[in-house]
C-alpha cells in the first residue's frame, strides 16, 4: 500500500507543472495536509488524465504514483462539509483581520510587487522586512539548510540582517500598499539604535499609513552591538522602548522577542509593563551550521535557525508567554495579543499555535521554500478543519488547548499505552525490534516469520516502536492501569 505523505513528498511542486493545473493543485494539497480539497479535486479528474499527468511528471528518480494516491486517498475518505466553509476572520491588536496568516518580516517581503502578490493570493497581511537608518550590506551566500532522508530542508539558517532600501523608500512602498490593498493589513517593522530613531521610525510607520508597528527586538546576526537580539535579551531595554514608542503613536505597537533566553515569561512581561498591544513570537534561534558551501570566504559565524525543526520551541515560549496569568487575562481583555511564528507550514502547524493562545500567525521559512501559493491550503485547510467541528468562529479556537499543558509532576503516572502491531501493514523491516532493543527496553520480539510481537512483561509503553515504523504499522491500544511489578 502506498505511504500518501512520503509520496506526495516526492512532488517536486513545479512551478507551472506539465501534469496539468487540476492534478498539480491536487497534490500541493495533499502536500499540505488539506485532504478536503484534494478528495474534492481527485474525484474531477478522470483515468485518462491522471494517466497523462503521470506521463508529464518532472521527477529526479521516478514519476509520482498519482492513480495509487488517488486510491489511498479515497480509502480514508475524507468528507468535505456540507455546509458553507467558515470565515476566518479574527481580530488581532484591535485590527480585523480576514485571515490570521501573515508574511513574516523576512525577505520574502522586500519590495511592494512582492507583497502585492502575496495579498493578492490571499495573505491578510504583512510584517514588512525591518525599517532601520543603517547602511546595511548583506553577505553572499547567506542561507544553509539541514535536510534528512531526502526532505529538502527541515531547518533553515540565514544570515541575513534588515532592509538594504533607504528607509525612506521602504515607508513609500508600506504607504502605496496601504492606499492600494486598504483592507489589508500592514505592519512595518524596525529597528532603532537609540530611542529618538526607534520613536522616529515609529512615526514614520504612522504617517506612512501603517496599521501597526513592529519592534524588532530580536534579529540574531546584527554587526553592532546593542541591537536586535541584544535588547530582546535585556528585559529593561524591552520596557523602555517599548514604552516610549507606545506614549509616541497611536497605531498597536508590537515587539517581536527572540527566544534566545532562558525563559520567554519575564521579557513578555517587560512588554506587558511597557504597554504594548501585542507580541510576536519566535524570531530564529542562534545557530551554527558547518557546511563548507554557506561559508563566506572560508569563514562561518552564529546566525538565525528557522523552519519545521524549530517549531516545538516556539510552540513552549508561545506558552510561556500565554499561559502566564497576567499575560492571559490581558489577552482575553484586548489589551495583548500574540503573533505566533516558528515552523508554520501546514494549516496544521498554524492551528497548534492558534489553540495555545495566538490570534495572529507568520510564516516565512515555507514561502521561501514553496511560496506565496501555500496560502491557498493554509486556509482552506483550517476551514474544513473547522467545519468538521462545527465551528464558525476562529476566536473559538483561540487557547482551547492551554487547559491541557499541565507541569510533569501532574501527568499520570500510574497507567500506560500499550503499542499494537497491525501485522496486515507489518512489512517484516525489523525497524521498531532494532530501536527497542538499542534504545528501548527489548520488548520487541522478532522471530523467523519476520513478524514484531510485544513482550507485556517489559514493555514500558514508551512507543519508540512506533515513531519509528515506517508504514505505520503500529498504533496505540487502551489505556489501562500499570501492570503490578
Amino acid at each position: 500500500m502506498i505511504h500518501i505523505n512520503e509520496e506526495v513528498a516526492r512532488c517536486l511542486l513545479c512551478a507551472d507543472a506539465p501534469c496539468g493545473a487540476k492534478v498539480s493543485r491536487a497534490l500541493r494539497a495533499l502536500r499540505f495536509e488539506n485532504l478536503w480539497t484534494a478528495a474534492e479535486l481527485f474525484d474531477q479528474i478522470n483515468e485518462q488524465e491522471i494517466e497523462a499527468a503521470q506521463q508529464a511528471c518532472i521527477h529526479y528518480d521516478r514519476p509520482i504514483r498519482i492513480s495509487e494516491l488517488k486510491k489511498a486517498l479515497n480509502e480514508q475518505q475524507p468528507k468535505p462539509a456540507d455546509t458553507p466553509l467558515p470565515s476566518l476572520e479574527l481580530n488581532f491588536c484591535d485590527m480585523v483581520c480576514e485571515n490570521p496568516f501573515f508574511l513574516a518580516s523576512s525577505a520574502i517581503c522586500t519590495n511592494y510587487e512582492m507583497v502585492a502578490r502575496a495579498l493578492e493570493a490571499g495573505w491578510a497581511g504583512v510584517f514588512y522586512k525591518t525599517i532601520c537608518k543603517q547602511d546595511i550590506r548583506e553577505v553572499s551566500p547567506r542561507f544553509d539548510a539541514v535536510g534528512k532522508e531526502g526532505t529538502p530542508f527541515v531547518g533553515f539558517r540565514n544570515m541575513e540582517q534588515l532592509s538594504e532600501n533607504p528607509y525612506e523608500v521602504d515607508f513609500d512602498i508600506l504607504h502605496r500598499l496601504k492606499v492600494n490593498y486598504p483592507t489589508k493589513r500592514i505592519i512595518a517593522s524596525i529597528m532603532g539604535q537609540t530611542e529618538e530613531e526607534w520613536i522616529e521610525l515609529a512615526k514614520m510607520a504612522e504617517d506612512a499609513g501603517c496599521d501597526a508597528v513592529e519592534l524588532n527586538f530580536s534579529c540574531p546576526q546584527m554587526k553592532l552591538t546593542g541591537l536586535g537580539s541584544d535588547i530582546g535579551q535585556n528585559n529593561e531595554l524591552i520596557l523602555c522602548y517599548t514604552a516610549c514608542i507606545k506614549e509616541a503613536v497611536k497605531i498597536p505597537v508590537i515587539p517581536k522577542m527572540t527566544p534566545n533566553v532562558m525563559s520567554m515569561t519575564s521579557p513578555a512581561l517587560a512588554c506587558f509593563y511597557g504597554g504594548a498591544h501585542g507580541i510576536s513570537a519566535i524570531n530564529t534561534i542562534k545557530s551554527i551550521t558547518m557546511s563548507h558551501n554557506a561559508e563566506v570566504n572560508e569563514k562561518k559565524t552564529v546566525s538565525g535557525y528557522s523552519g519545521k525543526a524549530v517549531k516545538p520551541i516556539a510552540l513552549r515560549m508561545i506558552y510561556e508567554i500565554t499561559g502566564h496569568p497576567l499575560i492571559r487575562r490581558a489577552g482575553i481583555e484586548k489589551h495583548m495579543d500574540i503573533s505566533g511564528i516558528g515552523g508554520i507550514e501546514t494549516w496544521r502547524d498554524a492551528l497548534e499555535f492558534i489553540q495555545l493562545g495566538c490570534r495572529n500567525v507568520q510564516v516565512c521559512t515555507a514561502v521561501m521554500q514553496y511560496g506565496y501559493r501555500i496560502i491557498d491550503d493554509l486556509k482552506l485547510g483550517l476551514q474544513h478543519y473547522m467545519a468538521e467541528r462545527g465551528i464558525v468562529e476562529l476566536k473559538k479556537l483561540v487557547g482551547e488547548e492551554l487547559k491541557n499543558i499541565v507541569m510533569p509532576s501532574d501527568l499520570d503516572r500510574e497507567t500506560m499505552v500499550f503499542p499494537k502491531i497491525d501485522r496486515d501493514k507489518c512489512i517484516g523491516c525489523g525497524r521498531c525490534f532494532i530501536s527497542c532493543a538499542d534504545g528501548g527496553h527489548q520488548a520487541i520480539a522478532f522471530g523467523e516469520d519476520r513478524k514484531p510481537r510485544i513482550i507485556g512483561t517489559k514493555c514500558v509503553g514508551c512507543h519508540l516502536c512506533r515513531l519509528v515504523c515506517p508504514t505505520k504499522a503500529i498504533g496505540m491500544a487502551k489505556r489501562m492501569p500499570k501492570p503490578q511489578k
